[in-house]
């Protein structure tokens, strides 16, 4: 029987001298990136792509919101950001103003017909996760729960990193 392998944050790394465990590290980008595809397929459903339909989210949640401020956030250029939000604007699910005392700037806020679309979309993505969750056990179910904030603090540190990598 083999001991189980510890992966510890690259803070502590140097301190023990352990490596990260890139197995662990490979297995948990696959099976997040698995994830994500999955729940892109309930966006495409309702004519929108995957990033159309979490774009038109995060206006949903945060808007009305800058549009430097919402590629920032989405890591997106400006040019792939442009494509979209004139997509959305053109089928009536947002709409965009311009800043009065800079015209080169546009906040974009969500319409009534998008905030519908968009509740539609939650609602499915909601449902395909609720219906993959009954499929596992109790303990299971309890340990992706108390993930979640760990989760949530990843992605804002691949935030973090990939910004500095940027710059």
């Amino acid at each position: 029987m083999t001991e189980p392998t510890i992966c510890l944050p690259a803070s502590k790394m140097e301190e023990s001298g352990d490596q990260v465990d890139e197995e662990t590290m490979t297995r948990l980008r696959q099976a997040v990136s698995r994830i994500a595809r999955q729940l892109n397929n309930t966006a495409t459903d309702e004519g929108l792509t995957p990033s159309q339909a979490t774009i038109l989210g995060v206006i949903a949640r945060r808007g009305p919101i800058n549009l430097t401020e919402l590629a920032e956030l989405e890591g997106l250029n400006p040019t792939m950001l442009s494509r979209m939000i004139s997509k959305l604007d053109s089928e009536g699910l947002i709409s965009r103003t311009r800043a009065p005392e800079d015209l080169r700037s546009a906040a974009v806020k969500v319409t009534k017909r998008g905030r519908t679309l968009e509740a539609k979309v939650r609602a499915g993505r909601a449902k395909v996760v609720a219906r993959a969750l009954d499929g596992l056990g109790e303990k299971q179910q309890q340990s992706l729960t108390k993930a979640l904030p760990a989760l949530e603090e990843l992605v804002d540190q691949l935030r973090e990193t990939q910004a500095g990598t940027k710059r």
